[in-house]
C-alpha cells in the first residue's frame, strides 16, 4: 500500500513541475522517516525532469560556516523560505535523528536556491568541532562563504577552525553578524565583534582582498538580514534580500570549462535502498548526462588507477527541500549521480575520454 502510495505521487501527472519550484513535495511527506523512502521513489521515476545545464555564470557555490549554535542552520532555513521552500518544521535540512536529537549538523547538506535569475548553491556544515573533516570536503568545492558569528558571544574557537579552512582554500567569507535583535546586542557591540572577526582574518594570514570583507546584520531567528545594522527592521524588509543580493555581487561565478571532459570531485557520499551509493560533488569541467559511460579514479603514488566502470543511472539535484531528477549538469554546478559502487569521497568520476587524458585532482586533507 505505501509503495502504490509513494509510487503515485511520482507519476507523469506529478512530475511534470518546473525545476523553478523548490518544493516539489507535500510539507507533511518531507521528514527524516520518510526521506530515503521519497528519494528512491523519484529516483525510479522512468524519466527526469526536463532540464538544460545551467550556464556557470549564473551559479553560486557558497558554505555556510559557524561554530556550532551560532544560527546558520536556521539561516538557512529563512533562506529556503524567502526563496518559495514550503518548510515542514526547524532545522529542515537536517535529516539524521542524532541531529534533531543533539539539535546540531553532523553531516553537510547542500541545496539550492533560486534567486533574480540565478542558482545558488547553499551548503550547510557543521559547526561542531567533532566533525570538522567535513567542513574541509566543503569550502573545496565552493567559490563563497558566508562567516555566521553571534553578535553577542562573538568569534569563538571554531569560527577560527572554520574560518582557517576557508581562508586556506582562497574564499572570500562574506561576515553575518547574527543574532542582533537580542537586547544585550548594540552597533557598538558589533563593531567591536567586526573588529576581533578582522584580527582573527589577520592572524590567520588573510589576503589584502580577504581582509576587505563585506559585513551584514541578521537575525536568522526572526528571518531578515541588512546590510546596515539595525535592531528590527520594517515588517515589510523583514526578508533575507539583502544577504542572497550579496551572494551574488560578492561570490564569484564557479570556474570551469563546458567543452573539456566531464569530471567530478566526490565530496559527499551517501547510500540509498533503491540506487545504491549516491556520489555529490562539484563538475569540475565538462557536461554529464543520464546514460554517459564513467570511471570512477582515485589517485595513488604511480599515477592514477581506474576504481570502476560503469554509466551514470540517475542524475539529482535537491531543489530547497525536495531532491529531484535532471537530465545534465556542466561544469561548476553541485549535483548528485548514482551509477557506480565503488567511488568514495575524494575520489573523482569522470568520462571515458577524460580517463585517457590528465586529471585535475584536489587534494583533500
Amino acid at each position: 500500500m505505501v509503495g502504490l502510495l509513494l509510487r503515485s505521487l511520482f507519476s507523469s501527472s506529478t512530475r511534470i513541475i518546473s525545476l523553478s519550484h523548490p518544493c516539489l513535495l507535500k510539507p507533511s511527506l518531507i521528514n527524516p522517516s520518510l526521506y530515503n523512502r521519497l528519494f528512491s521513489a523519484a529516483a525510479q521515476a522512468s524519466a527526469p525532469i526536463p532540464t538544460t545545464y545551467l550556464d556557470p555564470n549564473s551559479l553560486r557555490n557558497v558554505a555556510v560556516i559557524a561554530h556550532v549554535d551560532h544560527g546558520k542552520t536556521t539561516l538557512m532555513d529563512r533562506l529556503l523560505r524567502q526563496c518559495g521552500a514550503d518548510i515542514p518544521h526547524e532545522r529542515a535540512l537536517d535529516s539524521i535523528s542524532l541531529e534533531r536529537e543533539r539539535g546540531i549538523t553532523i553531516a553537510s547538506k547542500v541545496t539550492s536556491i533560486p534567486w533574480k535569475g540565478n542558482e545558488l548553491n547553499m551548503v550547510d556544515t557543521p559547526g561542531h568541532a567533532d566533525f570538522g573533516g567535513e567542513v574541509e570536503r566543503v569550502v573545496g568545492m565552493v567559490e563563497g562563504a558566508i562567516l555566521v558569528v553571534d553578535a553577542g558571544e562573538g568569534p569563538l574557537a571554531q569560527t577560527k577552525f572554520v574560518l582557517a579552512k576557508a581562508l586556506k582554500y582562497g574564499l572570500r567569507p562574506i561576515l553575518l553578524l547574527n543574532k542582533v535583535d537580542r537586547p544585550s546586542v548594540s552597533e557598538e557591540r558589533c563593531d567591536e565583534v567586526e573588529s576581533l572577526v578582522f584580527d582573527l582574518f589577520a592572524n590567520l594570514g588573510a589576503t589584502e582582498e580577504q581582509l576587505d570583507f563585506p559585513v551584514l546584520y541578521a537575525s536568522a531567528k526572526e528571518g531578515w538580514a541588512s546590510s546596515t545594522f539595525i535592531k528590527s527592521p520594517p515588517e515589510n524588509a523583514k526578508n533575507m534580500s539583502d544577504l542572497l543580493d550579496a551572494i551574488v555581487k560578492y561570490v564569484s561565478p564557479p570556474k570551469g570549462s563546458l567543452e573539456e571532459p566531464f569530471q567530478m570531485l566526490v565530496s559527499m557520499m551517501e547510500r540509498d535502498f533503491y540506487l545504491g551509493r549516491i556520489l555529490t560533488g562539484r563538475v569540475t569541467s565538462g557536461i554529464i548526462r543520464v546514460g554517459d559511460k564513467i570511471h570512477g579514479i582515485r589517485s595513488t603514488d604511480s599515477g592514477v588507477e581506474k576504481v570502476e566502470e560503469g554509466k551514470v543511472v540517475k542524475l539529482m539535484k535537491k531543489k530547497g527541500t525536495a531532491m529531484v531528477l535532471i537530465d545534465s549538469a556542466g561544469a561548476g554546478d553541485i549535483i548528485s549521480m548514482a551509477g557506480l559502487a565503488s567511488p568514495s569521497i575524494g575520489h573523482t568520476v569522470a568520462n571515458l575520454e577524460a580517463s585517457k587524458g590528465s586529471f585535475n585532482f584536489v587534494l583533500l586533507l
